[in-house]
């Protein structure tokens, strides 16, 4: 068999993140082949634009990486009690594209924030977004990391152990429903 794909998702833009550090500790620990950290950074959704000029060469780019990963990790922020808008949008437009990118595809779903609940609205919100496309969501273990910002060390490592073992096990979990 060959090594796996993982494809990451971070919820947030921003190039130093806590989401995308969360999802690079996960590639680390999930021991992929090749790690692929997607670009959300795509245009509104709007329904006039896909009618007129059709679906954005990136969101095919986005949608044929969903479909080509073994397994696929999702970090959320949580904007106002739920998810990002990034987040959301992506979803969206992967949504307008054909082949059914997500069915049956493992994913495991994470969030790093700043408040005390580390995401867990965004989560659960994000968890009900992704019902339509009928992926195999893990379960658990949930990793809510709270107070993120905090959370990493000099060199982007998870500096708490429970933190740690708790991805660990979600990534070991994940790797097996790949089927590796």
């Amino acid at each position: 068999m060959s090594e796996p794909i993982l494809l990451g998702l971070s919820g947030s833009l921003r190039k130093d993140a806590t989401n995308r550090k969360l999802l690079r500790e996960a590639a680390r620990l999930f021991d992929a082949g090749t790690f692929i950290e997607a670009d959300l950074n795509l245009p509104l959704y709007d329904g006039d634009v896909e009618v007129g000029e059709g679906i954005p060469e990136a969101v095919h780019v986005l949608a044929d990486l969903i479909a080509q990963a073994h397994a696929v990790i999702i970090s959320t922020p949580e904007y106002n009690k739920g998810p990002s808008g990034v987040l959301k949008n992506a979803l969206d437009w992967v949504s307008r594209t054909s082949g059914k990118p997500w069915m049956d595809k493992p994913v495991a779903v994470m969030s790093a924030a700043a408040g005390r609940a580390g995401g867990e609205r965004a989560q659960m919100i994000l968890r009900s977004f992704m019902v339509p496309f009928q992926p195999r969501i893990l379960q658990g273990p949930e990793l809510h990391l709270a107070d993120s910002s905090n959370e990493f060390d000099s060199e982007g490592r998870l500096s708490n152990e429970r933190y740690e073992n708790t991805l660990n096990a979600l990534m070991k979990k994940l790797r097996a429903e790949a089927g590796f």
